[in-house]
């Protein structure tokens, strides 16, 4: 997306920093100044983070631009199993392996100490505490309407056509919800593929965005990103579950103070490996992300990946439209809440459509500036956007290979509109 600045002055409006004129802006966005930065990020400043959450954030910004130093020459520094990776394996294979044990020694001392009364009963707080800290294969996410192949065909067939030029394969299921943002991830014993579809992003995005889209996502799959790796993927949830399971109670009775003193190492040890593990795959976890972006480039081209991007510095405007949408449709009750509840949901997409196509291309710079400001990104595991776009900026131009013409465009639109309505409905009817 091009942003030409120098011709959009405000008339009569100058800086009062420098001097020169403001960005000309409506009243739906900020007014500031391109030359200095004046007033370019209005917004109070982040809340000061805990010491841990500091040295990760500290840590996340200088992997993120070394990696987009390294990425931008074309996918140099390519994942390798060094010796954080081999650290890491290590360690969930170690929380894997307590668990286990536990289960283990829960058995034995039930079945060796049956003639006595305190093994068995050993026993079975120890199974029931493997039984509660075990990793979880969960089911498929119910987020929204699940969709299969037989429901959407077209769907499926782009996405396997967004698969084969990503490297790998296609997925079991979508899952449509009204988020802005969308994911993969794997469901069940069998580990089945499942890409979590966000209306509130795919509907903003043109044809060779959602392409780019399917490519980064699908990426994930094919760059050996760790944390969708089943091993690490559930050692971290064990850790997280290890921590909030023996979280000190704050009762006072003589039982709860017992039991703060006897978790008080194991919680500290099972934080300790949490955070460890974190740091340990923050590295890999942001070079898969930069991977799966040059992966939205091959498949829906630089330009395509380049818009996707630039949609996501705006993902807190939707978000804010959507609750305005939802709490206005709630505001009035009996018939004519029902009334207003339909209405809203009537159009609802386009109207999330017909938003983001608004925002000029100012105020993406502007939003671009504060990322680079902040260090912001999607989320935590993310590199900031501006480095994302600064690395796709640098690396040579790339053509789609996969194409989604108006005809193609039309038929998946049929295809996801009984999942629009219900997810429409939902999200009106549900204040977020």
């Amino acid at each position: 997306m091009e942003h030409d600045l120098a011709v959009r002055p405000s008339q009569g409006q100058l800086c009062p920093a420098c001097g020169e004129p403001l960005v000309a802006a409506d009243e739906r966005f900020t007014r500031w100044c391109a030359d200095c930065d004046w007033n370019v990020d209005p917004a109070p400043p982040d809340a000061e983070p805990g010491r841990l959450a500091a040295v990760r954030r500290r840590l996340a910004r200088r992997h993120g631009e070394e990696l987009a130093a390294a990425m931008s020459g074309g996918g140099a520094d390519r994942p390798r199993r060094d010796a954080a990776a081999l650290l890491a394996l290590g360690i969930a294979l170690l929380v894997h392996g307590v668990t286990l044990l536990l289960a283990v020694a829960g058995l034995l001392l039930i079945v060796l100490g049956w003639a006595t009364v305190v093994q068995p009963v050993a026993g079975a707080v120890l199974l029931v505490v493997a039984f509660v800290l075990r990793p979880r294969m969960y089911g498929i996410p119910q987020r929204g309407p699940v969709l299969y192949r037989a429901d959407a065909p077209r769907l499926f067939e782009l996405i396997d056509d967004v698969a084969a030029v990503a490297g790998t394969a296609g997925v079991h299921a979508v899952v449509v919800d009204g988020d802005v943002n969308a994911a993969v991830t794997a469901y069940g014993w069998r580990q089945r593929r499942v890409l979590l579809l966000g209306l509130g992003l795919w509907e903003v995005l043109t044809p060779r965005e959602r392409v780019a889209l399917l490519g980064h996502e699908l990426g994930h799959f094919a760059h050996g990103d760790v944390r969708h790796g089943v091993l690490i993927r559930q050692a971290l949830r064990s850790l997280a579950l290890w921590v909030e399971t023996l979280a000190p109670s704050r009762a006072h009775t003589v039982w709860d103070t017992l039991f703060n003193v006897v978790a008080y190492l194991p919680r500290c040890a099972a934080y300790g490996l949490l955070v460890l593990l974190d740091h340990l795959t923050l590295r890999a976890t942001q070079r898969a992300e930069y991977e799966a972006d040059l992966s939205a480039a091959r498949a829906g081209s630089t330009a395509g990946a380049v818009g996707l991007m630039e949609r996501l510095l705006v993902a807190d405007s939707v978000h804010t439209l959507l609750r305005r949408e939802s709490v206005t449709a709630q505001m009035t009750g009996g018939a004519a809440g029902r009334k207003a509840r339909e209405a809203a949901e009537q159009g609802l997409w386009e109207r999330v459509a017909a938003h983001v196509s608004s925002v000029p291309a100012h105020e993406y710079e502007r939003l671009r500036r504060v990322s680079a400001r902040r260090g912001h990104g999607v989320d935590d595991t993310h590199p900031p956007t501006h480095l994302r776009l600064e690395c796709l900026a640098r690396t040579e131009p790339q053509p789609a290979q996969v194409a989604c013409p108006e005809e193609r465009s039309a038929a998946i639109a049929a295809e996801l509109a009984p999942a629009r309505t219900a997810v429409a409905r939902h999200v009106v009817s549900t204040a977020r």
